[in-house]
C-alpha cells in the first residue's frame, strides 16, 4: 500500500471530522448554549463517529464487524485523550476571551481546539497504522481518482 496515499486519506478524514467538530463547537460556544468545556465534549463526540468509520473503512480498508474491545474502545480512548487536553485548552481560551465578545470567545475556543488536536494528529496516525488498524494495512487501496476504465464504464 502506498503510504503517501494513506496519509492523504488520513488527512482528508481529519479535515472532515475536524470541520464537523469545529462547526458544532463554534455554534455551541457562540450561542452560549453550554459551557465551552461541554461544547468541546459534545463536538468531539460528534466528530469521533465519522473519524472512526472513515479511517477504519477508507484509510485502512478494514471490513467486517467492528470489534468493540480491539477497535472502538481504543479509538475512543485516543480521541478522548485529545478531548481531555483540548477541553482544558478550550476552557482556558474561552475564559481568557470572555470580555472580548461572543465572536472572539468562539474564535479563541476554536484556535485552542485546533492547536491541541493538530499536535496530536501525527501521533494518532502512527498509533492507528502500527497498532489499531495494522491488520488492514496489506489490503489494496483504491486510487484517489477514477481509472480510465471506470470513466468509460460510467
Amino acid at each position: 500500500m502506498n503510504p503517501v496515499r494513506k496519509l492523504i486519506r488520513y488527512a482528508t478524514v481529519s479535515a472532515i471530522s475536524t470541520a464537523t467538530s469545529l462547526t458544532v463547537l463554534g455554534g455551541l460556544v457562540a450561542a452560549n448554549t453550554v459551557t465551552a468545556g461541554w461544547a468541546n465534549v459534545i463536538a468531539t463526540a460528534v466528530g469521533t463517529v465519522p473519524s472512526f468509520e472513515l479511517n477504519r473503512r477508507w484509510v485502512w480498508r478494514k471490513r467486517g464487524p467492528r470489534s468493540l474491545l480491539a477497535e472502538v474502545a481504543p479509538f475512543c480512548a485516543l480521541s478522548f485523550t485529545g478531548l481531555a487536553l483540548s477541553t482544558l485548552a478550550v476552557s482556558a481560551a474561552a475564559g481568557w476571551a470572555t470580555g472580548l465578545g461572543p465572536a472572539a470567545r468562539a474564535l479563541a475556543a476554536l484556535a485552542a481546539n485546533v492547536t491541541v488536536f493538530g499536535t496530536l494528529w501525527l501521533a494518532q496516525y502512527v498509533m492507528l497504522d502500527r497498532i489499531l488498524f495494522r491488520h488492514g494495512n496489506d489490503a489494496p487501496i483504491a486510487p484517489l481518482a477514477p481509472t480510465e476504465r471506470e470513466l468509460e464504464a460510467a
